[in-house]
């Protein structure tokens, strides 16, 4: 069977909401009643036959073409299968997601793996803010899975994250990893000014130390620590700058806290 492909014909003038396109969704649907089902346009339903051009035969294997920033919610709650988008996103990409991979090739808007349970996020370009946050009114972000984007995050990635793993190889904005209440963030590049504010337990990885850390980090001084090595080895399958942390030594400097939070998370950043 050759894969689904959904090709846009022309950039909307309203936001599309894609969330009831995910591969386990439509399993089973012939292209023809693929093509009927309704989708949200600004304030209006179409049919998805009438902004997409539909080929292929199978949605474990989606694929999404011309893609554009109005797209909101691809992968929402997807529980098995593939999604590769060609071009940009919109907001809310993977949300709820519990299983599967997507594959974006351009940037992703903001709220990327709100809610993921588990499976793989790949983002090749840039990220906007919110990346694997918890919405407004939730009280957890990100509970499982990994979400790798090959550029920039925007401001509060990771905030309020409860699980699983976020990795950055660019730079992020502001409050990286705010109010974390577990999981792993990594990043490469620079990290904005209050990173880990008001963290209460997880592990925070940065190659700079920060210019303006929250005020109740506390500096424990440089360790070598016996699980580094081993979680840093276990990004190496992954295709991305993440490929040489495997054989970078271990030595960081570890700053606790956010002590004004009574955290136990934890800051290090790579000397």
């Amino acid at each position: 069977m050759s894969p689904l492909v959904l090709t846009l014909r022309e950039e909307p003038r309203q936001r599309v909401d894609m969330s009831r396109l995910s591969p386990d969704l439509l399993s089973g649907l012939k292209p023809e009643h693929i093509a009927a089902i309704e989708i949200s346009c600004g304030n209006r339903q179409v049919s998805l036959g009438g902004i997409f051009d539909i080929e292929g035969s199978d949605p474990q294997q989606l694929r999404i073409r011309n893609s554009c920033t109005r797209l909101d919610g691809i992968g929402s709650g997807m529980k098995s299968g593939s999604i590769r988008v060609e071009g940009n996103c919109g907001d809310y990409l993977g949300q709820d997601m519990q299983d599967g991979r997507i594959e974006v090739t351009g940037n992703s808007g903001h709220w990327t793996a709100t809610g993921m349970h588990g499976g793989m996020i790949g983002v090749a370009g840039h990220c906007g803010d919110f990346a694997g946050a918890a919405l407004p009114g939730d009280r957890q972000g990100m509970r499982g899975g990994t979400l790798l984007v090959q550029g920039n995050a925007g401001d509060r990635t990771g905030d309020h994250l409860r699980r699983g793993t976020i990795l950055i190889a660019g730079d992020t904005g502001a409050c990286c990893g705010a109010r974390m209440i577990a999981g792993t963030i990594v990043v490469l590049g620079k990290v904005g000014p209050r990173p880990g504010y008001a963290m209460m337990r997880g592990t925070l990885i940065v190659n700079h130390l920060p210019e303006d850390l929250p005020p109740a980090m506390n500096d424990c001084g440089e360790h070598t620590l016996g699980f580094l090595p081993l979680l840093l080895a276990s990004y190496s399958d992954l295709d991305s700058r993440f490929l040489a942390l495997a054989s970078s030594p271990p030595r960081v400097r570890r700053f606790c806290g956010d002590l004004a939070n009574d955290g136990k998370g934890e800051l290090l950043v790579r000397v």
